[in-house]
């Protein structure tokens, strides 16, 4: 009986994205409404950076365990990726804020919330293609998204056992008799 650890198998695609949306969306949701309620006492973009670095944090984390299989913590590198995913999509949604506020001076806070929530949700899904595809990808998923596994491919079969390789050295031979 075999006592290894196991690692759960990573979802497929559709089931990441369910996840991504339910965990990352519910996170979301919440960030917005904290957004809404510090920015009462903040200025809107200060209050943006301190909710995104908090829930991109968190949800760093539960993506790393639940969305993307593998079920252990993110480590810093996984964090750092993610960072930077986060500070694109933090401003993306600023600059919906700011176009916003240029088109109409005093938007109500369901117009306001409407724009965030749009723009959060674009910049979201730029952020599970680059999760799945880069920061959580592991084995032939990122070997596949950076195009190597080709040259995987191509080594394996230069580095075949040499019983494998005879057969067209004899095909080859027979060819030319």
């Amino acid at each position: 009986m075999d006592d290894a650890p196991r690692t759960p198998a990573a979802p497929g695609p559709l089931a990441s994205f369910a996840r991504f949306v339910a965990l990352g969306g519910g996170v979301g949701l919440l960030s917005s409404g904290a957004v809404a309620l510090l920015a009462e006492r903040l200025p809107w973009a200060l209050a943006n950076a301190l909710i995104t670095i908090v829930s991109t944090l968190l949800c760093t984390e539960l993506h790393a365990r639940f969305t993307f299989g593998s079920g252990r913590h993110a480590g810093w590198r996984r964090h750092g990726q993610s960072a930077g995913s986060a500070a694109a999509a933090y401003g993306v949604t600023c600059a919906a804020m700011f176009v916003l506020h240029l088109v109409q001076s005093s938007p109500g806070m369901l117009t306001e919330q409407i724009v965030y929530l749009s723009a959060s949700g674009l910049a979201g899904l730029a952020r599970f293609l680059l999760l799945r595809l880069y920061v959580f990808a592991t084995g032939r998923g990122r070997a596949a998204a950076t195009g190597s596994w080709q040259l995987q491919r191509l080594q394996g079969m230069l580095e075949a056992p040499a019983t494998v390789g005879t057969l067209p050295q004899r095909q080859f031979a027979l060819a030319s008799s």
